[in-house]
């Protein structure tokens, strides 16, 4: 299925998107969606949206056949003070991914994750971290790429991938 969609980079205009893919993210769980407005007023999933795409911001958007975007992975460095459900120091790069219902389980999360990984290699990050409930199905994904466990929460986990 992986010809039926490409990837390419995030830019500016895809902010309103980004937005679309949070709400994807912490609303993976079926039958427990939060609504749209509650999630991106939230502070803790604002930060992830807010003035993009910063200088330190990089992403990239999956597109279907016709153009349209279905999933986008991206990264923030985050400041201590301000740290994301991810974070894992200020010098490594908190990983965002969200893909549409749909499109999951069709290897566009996955395709999305590498590229994302390759670029912040390009980009001299030693590392990249996210964070994922423990029962969410993607955190296989993640291990599977390589992604280790740092450190634990009630719920969720932070994850490392060393890049280089």
């Amino acid at each position: 299925m992986s010809d039926a969609y490409s990837i390419r980079p995030a830019v500016q205009a895809d902010g309103s998107f980004l937005g679309d893919m949070v709400v994807e993210a912490a609303n993976w769980r079926s039958g427990g969606a939060r609504a749209r407005h509650e999630i991106l007023t939230s502070v803790e999933h604002r930060r992830y949206l807010a003035g993009w795409m910063r200088p330190a911001d990089a992403g990239f958007i999956a597109v279907d056949s016709g153009g349209q975007p279905i999933g986008a992975a991206w990264y923030r460095m985050l400041a201590q003070d301000d740290p994301g459900f991810g974070f894992a120091g200020t010098a490594v790069p908190e990983l965002i991914i969200g893909v549409q219902p749909i499109w999951r389980a069709h290897g566009v999360g996955r395709t999305l994750l590498r590229r994302l990984l390759v670029h912040a290699g390009e980009q001299g990050h030693a590392r990249i971290s996210l964070s994922v409930e423990r029962d969410n199905f993607a955190r296989s994904m993640y291990r599977s790429e390589g992604f280790l466990v740092t450190d634990s929460g009630p719920a969720r986990d932070t994850m490392v991938h060393r890049v280089s």
